[in-house]
């Protein structure tokens, strides 16, 4: 099997498991199981990620501009809170 790509900032919806429907932010890649890292900082928090399949997950974005994604793209520390705001940020732009 070949190593996963690197989808750091992404926005998926999962479509499998409790949480299908529901957007959240990859942050970071499990090389070693193939699975991404996702978290949308209220029931998934960043210090605890849920690791879940890429074939359970539909790519919405890369290219969502966010200072948040920003950040996490770059490495730098982000806080729950400030996903939260991107992810719903992220939301209304859907619905519009």
């Amino acid at each position: 099997m070949s190593a996963i790509c690197d989808y750091t900032g992404w926005i998926v919806r999962a479509t499998a498991g409790r949480d299908k429907g529901g957007l959240l932010c990859v942050i970071g890649v499990d090389q070693e199981q193939k699975r991404l890292l996702l978290a949308d900082g209220k029931r998934r928090k960043l210090a605890r990620p849920k690791a879940k399949e890429l074939s359970h997950t539909e790519l919405l974005t890369d290219g969502f501009d966010h200072p948040a994604i920003q950040k996490l793209k770059q490495g730098e520390a982000l806080s729950d809170r400030e996903l939260r705001r991107a992810l719903a940020a992220f939301r209304d732009q859907l619905e519009v």
